[in-house]
């Protein structure tokens, strides 16, 4: 993967970093002064309690909020704001806490959803689906088709996304955020409200879209077992600050991460 007019990026080098970045809103401080970097094939994991800013870092890096103070380099560009639909563009897809899917629509035209920037034909060949328009929608389509198998959703595919329980809304969510083929992924809370079995559908897909699309991943997540099972490296923030990064081996064994989590220091 090469960033334009810059050096290629092989697995291992950092895809992005986050320099010194500081978000407030009014008198609140949701982040300060937060550094870290995200290395391409990697499983990064952003972790914390309630409230220490793991949520607005991901808004920052995919362009939803504008930090006061620091900046984001991705691919070898850095810049101090990026618009969501920037983001997009350039490589970077997101899934969010609370399942954001058009309930009235297919699971196949939801993950079709996720290839509408990487269709070029214009407005007037696409209403009329005809010509160049309809063999480009053929072709996202198999794309499409391709995914849903590797997701296993094959049976549901022609299913409003609101008849389906919530772990397969969550999975068809994942589906469309890799239809955009992005070089980042960043999963917001993916296992929240699921049962054991679910944690363990989602756990697995994570790693073979890691694995089988090489896609690097940065993931929020609570459940502490799943995040030390997925994660090559964790970085921790508590009210905001970075406490502590490493390892997941590392990161279990940090007092200032035990302090955090157990409430010893506040």
């Amino acid at each position: 993967m090469r960033a334009p007019g810059g050096p290629e990026i092989a697995v291992g080098d950092v895809l992005l970093s986050v320099e010194n970045v500081s978000l407030s809103f009014g008198g609140v401080k949701a982040i300060s002064g937060v550094s870290f970097d995200i290395r391409k094939g990697e499983i990064r994991a952003i972790i914390g309690p309630n409230g220490a800013g793991k949520t607005s870092m991901l808004n920052v890096i995919n362009g939803f909020y504008h930090p006061q103070q620091g900046r984001i380099t991705f691919k070898g560009k850095t810049r101090p704001h990026m618009q969501p639909y920037e983001a997009a563009r350039g490589g970077i897809a997101r899934t969010f806490q609370n399942v954001a899917l058009f309930r009235g629509m297919t699971v196949l035209d939801n993950i079709m959803a996720g290839r509408s920037l990487k269709m070029h034909t214009n407005i007037f060949w696409q209403l009329l689906r005809f010509g160049p328009a309809l063999r480009e929608e053929v072709a996202h389509r198999v794309r499409v088709e391709e995914i849903i198998d590797f997701l296993r959703i094959q049976d549901i595919r022609r299913t409003p996304v609101g008849r389906l329980p919530y772990g397969l809304q969550k999975r068809v969510e994942l589906g469309r955020a890799l239809a955009m083929e992005p070089d980042l992924l960043l999963l917001d809370e993916p296992m929240a409200g699921m049962n054991l079995e679910e944690k363990e559908d989602m756990s697995r897909f994570i790693l073979d879209v890691n694995d089988h699309y090489g896609t690097t991943i940065a993931l929020i997540e609570h459940d502490m077992g799943v995040v030390m099972d997925l994660s090559d490296r964790v970085v921790v923030l508590d009210y905001g600050i970075k406490i502590a990064d490493g390892t997941p081996d590392e990161i279990k064994r940090d007092p200032a991460v035990i302090d955090a989590y157990l409430g010893v220091a506040h």
